[in-house]
């Protein structure tokens, strides 16, 4: 039994299109299917990030952090991550 979805509507850059188009043709399957599945993977991936950063904030000084604060956190995070 198929899971209940929904739809949402991305805009691409034209190169990456043209790579999901790819992967899509070679791996036989959807490029929703794609999108879906990588969507995911970054969801979960950000929200365990952002539920730890909020976690170690939430036992520091601060009492409610603030989730422009957390973002910021996990942006300069990411930057250093990626280098």
């Amino acid at each position: 039994m198929a899971k209940p979805s929904t739809t949402l509507t991305v805009r691409l850059p034209n190169e990456t299109r043209a790579k999901l188009d790819r992967l899509a043709e070679m791996t036989q399957r959807s490029k929703s299917f794609l999108a879906a599945k990588a969507l995911d993977a970054y969801a979960e991936r950000e929200l365990e990030k952002f539920e730890r950063i909020e976690a170690q904030m939430r036992t520091s000084d601060t009492p409610d952090p603030d989730p422009d604060e957390i973002f910021a956190v996990m942006e300069r995070a990411s930057r250093r991550g990626s280098s």
